[in-house]
């Protein structure tokens, strides 16, 4: 059993038991995610047009990190132009715990 479910603009395939890295949500001990794409258990697929109604993810929060570094350096030619930028992108780790499928 699976689903595909949307937070933070990006779509994640999730089941039961998983541990992923969202977008950083607000510091809860848990979440429900009630954008679900589509379940699919065995042979059994839905689709929803966008989202499937009655179908939520709820999830445990781990905790919050932060990713690695992304330096970017910009330069222009002969004008003695460079500048170095540094970003850490925070995310929150979560663990799916149950997948409620109301059909």
């Amino acid at each position: 059993m699976y689903a595909i479910i949307e937070t933070g603009a990006k779509q994640y395939r999730v089941s039961p038991g998983d541990v992923i890295d969202v977008e950083l949500i607000d510091n809860k001990q848990s979440i429900t995610f009630p954008n679900v794409l589509m379940f699919a258990d065995g042979d059994k697929i839905e689709i929803g047009t966008p989202y499937l109604k009655g179908t939520k993810v709820s999830a445990k929060v781990l905790g919050v990190n932060k990713d690695k570094k992304v330096t970017t350096f910009k330069y222009k030619h002969k004008i003695n132009y460079h500048r170095t930028i540094g970003h850490r992108q925070n995310y929150t780790r979560v663990e799916i715990e149950e997948i409620k499928h109301g059909a």
